[in-house]
């Protein structure tokens, strides 16, 4: 499922391309570049999804908690975001890419995954993608773009 989100992000939504509407059509052009529908009705969904979290009230994560207040992962997420996935999404809070309310959203959107193999990598996509449908959140996308694209590249400040 990874794959299918990494290839919609990168061909619709990074690449400023239009992005169809129609899900039939999108679908059958995801099984032409070779995904399984099974995989490809998840990934919509767990799109559909994300595009929700900005559309409501009832989460609770997206109302405001207290500045000094601290993070503690379930069992269940401490099994899908290892040691360095967490330390990272601190780090991206300590330097002000992601807010609570992001975090969490990175969270959420992270144990919605159909995987039992995520890595860090994997977790920078999820971010970019939470990031981008997130309003408000323009200058911690191209931070966090920054921050990946020049790591990559070998620059680490």
């Amino acid at each position: 499922m990874m794959d299918i989100l990494m290839y919609l992000f990168e061909t619709y939504i990074h690449s400023d391309a239009e992005l169809m509407v129609d899900q039939d059509e999108l679908s059958e052009e995801l099984l032409r570049a070779g995904f399984h529908q099974e995989d490809i009705y998840k990934a919509l969904e767990w799109l559909e999804k994300l595009a929700a979290l900005q559309e409501t009230e009832e989460t609770p994560y997206m109302n405001s908690c207290a500045v000094t207040s601290m993070r503690v992962y379930t069992a269940q997420e401490m099994v899908r975001l290892d040691t360095a996935s967490r330390g990272f999404l601190t780090y991206l809070e300590q330097i002000h890419v992601l807010g609570a309310d992001t975090r969490e959203m990175v969270i959420d959107r992270v144990m919605e995954l159909d995987t039992t193999d995520f890595t860090l990598d994997d977790l920078k996509w999820i971010i970019l993608m939470v990031l981008f449908n997130a309003p408000g959140n323009e200058s911690a996308y191209s931070q966090m773009e920054e921050l990946l694209y020049g790591m990559e590249d070998g620059y680490i400040h």
